[in-house]
């Protein structure tokens, strides 16, 4: 998991400095794959931008789905099947250090703030998570709402 959790912030590094190139067993990088990560190539590392490219690579790899929203918001719509863990609930640490290491996740909540909090916080715990963004990224990218 170290391994992992070590891989995923080597690749964010290099993404934050824009030195990401799509994986190609040529060497030579197109330069529209160089401006945002792939789902190909975020897939390795489980890197990838919130919102909308997240969601996309969840779905793809079959995610197991948290809404970090108040139950009230989660009450009014919410990807089916997600898990309801209330960021704000004081209990949200330990709900997380209960997770299983061994699952992947995706997470969302209303517009994307929390969501990448939600993400900060499981990945710093060794969890392997993508930032979803909102709910409306999530459906934008397929996952059925209710």
């Amino acid at each position: 998991m170290r391994t992992r959790t070590a891989l995923s912030l080597a690749a964010l590094s290099l993404a934050g400095l824009g030195a990401g190139t799509a994986c190609s067993s040529s060497g030579a990088a197109d330069a529209a794959t160089t401006t945002a990560p792939t789902l190909e190539a975020a897939s390795a590392a489980t890197v990838v931008a919130p919102g909308v490219p997240a969601a996309e690579l969840a779905k793809e790899q079959g995610r197991t789905v948290i809404d970090v929203r108040t139950p009230e918001e989660y009450a009014e719509g919410h990807v089916v099947d997600a898990e309801n863990l209330n960021l704000q609930d004081p209990s949200f640490a330990a709900n997380i250090a209960a997770l299983d290491p061994d699952t992947t996740y995706v997470v969302y909540c209303r517009s994307g703030n929390r969501s990448a909090t939600a993400a900060a916080q499981m990945r710093a715990i060794g969890l392997d998570v993508v930032d979803g963004g909102a709910l409306t990224d999530m459906a934008d990218a397929g996952w059925p709402t209710i």
